[in-house]
């Protein structure tokens, strides 16, 4: 069997389960609307400025019924340690975190971004990336995100929002789902595949995030620019499923190969590891939540940029 047609198999048997009770890691706001009254079941709603998503304001002006609110960007769903943002939290924070929402660890978390632009995916890209590295795998994101879920004519109530008890919820690290900086170090010389998630021009180092400290990429990386995956429809933004086989392909990534995702701060690199790991059925697959505000912190480390009138990178030092 080839590559491509493993990606496509998988990924179709991961939709074929789309109207069963048991979430996938991607539901519609059908599968919600018939799911919601569901014992067990949690509906996260984590928007926030990201994409004009909103804050706490917007969610309590509208939202889904017995939904709870947890600000992507205020909550501590990550956070910055010696001068880098956007890192993973040690996991007795995050248990208090999620623990303090009233999830437990026979929840089921439903985790619903905006739904107003490509950026804000990552958003619940990231918090599902949390889950699971917590060992929590009852969670699924809500495709088109609260934006879709009204364009679709759902109910929506106003208000605080669902108050749960406080929980006791208990993580159990899976390490194989972090990329650190020495991996990655490393990974330069092995047969590991680095993902550049950022827009195209950022890998080619034409701009630069202001997270990090110099342009361009970690050499010999491959891009996979994150908002790719999605498409606006109905004034929501959806993962678009359709896409994802072709754009795997011609990035020419191997699925069976250990898979490091990047990008500036672990946020739309979020999105690639959600995309490869969960949907297409890639076996290894890792976030680099340092990206390159961490590797671009030592300018001993090089990096790649795109030479003008060459369709290849150069290394370059910072």
């Amino acid at each position: 069997m080839s590559r491509l047609l493993a990606i496509v198999l998988v990924f179709a048997s991961s939709l074929a389960m789309a109207g069963d009770k048991k979430a996938t890691p991607l539901v519609d706001a059908q599968w919600l609307d018939a799911n919601l009254g569901r014992e067990n079941l949690v509906v996260l709603d984590v928007r926030s400025s990201i994409d004009d998503g909103g804050d706490r304001s917007s969610f309590q002006q509208a939202h889904i019924p017995g939904a709870i609110y947890s600000s992507y960007t205020g909550d501590g769903w990550r956070e910055s340690r010696n001068g880098v943002a956007g890192l993973l939290p040690p996991v007795a924070s995050l248990e208090r975190l999620i623990g303090g929402l009233g999830i437990g660890n026979d929840d089921t978390v439903v985790i619903v971004p905006a739904g107003t632009g490509a950026t804000d995916f990552g958003s619940a890209a990231r918090v599902y990336w949390t889950f699971r590295v917590l060992g929590h795998d009852a969670v699924t994101i809500l495709n088109g995100g609260f934006a879709g879920w009204k364009a679709e004519g759902f109910e929506t109530v106003s208000g605080e929002g669902d108050q749960r008890p406080v929980a006791d919820f208990e993580g159990s690290l899976q390490q194989a789902l972090i990329a650190s900086l020495e991996e990655v170090e490393e990974a330069r010389g092995t047969q590991a595949q680095l993902v550049d998630a950022r827009p195209s021009d950022y890998f080619r180092g034409e701009n630069q995030s202001p997270a990090a400290k110099a342009p361009g990429t970690i050499p010999g990386s491959r891009s996979l620019p994150h908002a790719g995956f999605l498409g606006e429809r109905k004034s929501a933004w959806y993962l678009n499923e359709d896409s994802i086989t072709a754009r795997v392909n011609e990035a020419e990534l191997n699925p069976a190969t250990r898979t490091i995702a990047f990008c500036n701060t672990g946020h739309w690199a979020a999105t690639d590891w959600f995309v490869l790991s969960e949907l297409a059925g890639f076996e290894k697959v890792a976030l680099y939540d340092g990206s390159m505000a961490e590797w671009s912190q030592d300018s001993s480390r090089p990096l790649q940029v795109a030479k003008k009138g060459l369709g290849k990178l150069l290394d370059v030092f910072n």
